[in-house]
């Protein structure tokens, strides 16, 4: 059974760091690129970091370049985003995804096959 467990979600400030850990099973790590999305109230899921084990390619939306960075444990079986000054704009229900690595540069929530529950990310200011 395949099954993505995500966590870590909180409340945090504006300029403060958090990091959300997607735990998945069910399939070869590598066969798979795992992506992070979001939704906030009233708007589309959209993708905000995606990374392919396989080789390693990363995908970052434009507003958190530089802010965030996605990197998977094999070990673990786990893809972490780790969330350094993080914005209010930031809030949402953050989702973790499994999708065909062949996407993994597109980032959209469209492809993922399989979602992991959301976890709730609050930026105050």
């Amino acid at each position: 059974e395949v099954q993505l467990q995500a966590s870590g979600g909180g409340l945090v400030q504006a300029g403060g760091s958090l990091r959300l850990s997607c735990a998945v099973s069910g399939f070869r790590f590598d066969d798979y690129a795992i992506g992070w999305f979001r939704q906030a109230p009233g708007k589309e899921r959209e993708g905000v970091s995606c990374i392919s084990s396989s080789d390693g390619s990363t995908y970052y939306k434009d507003s958190v370049k530089g802010r965030f960075t996605i990197s998977s444990d094999r070990a673990k079986n786990t893809v972490y985003v780790q969330m350094n000054s993080p914005k209010p704009e930031d809030t949402a229900v953050y989702y973790c995804g499994a999708m065909d690595p062949v996407f993994v540069l597109e980032c959209q929530s469209q492809e993922a096959q399989f979602w992991g529950q959301g976890t709730l990310v609050t930026v105050s200011s």
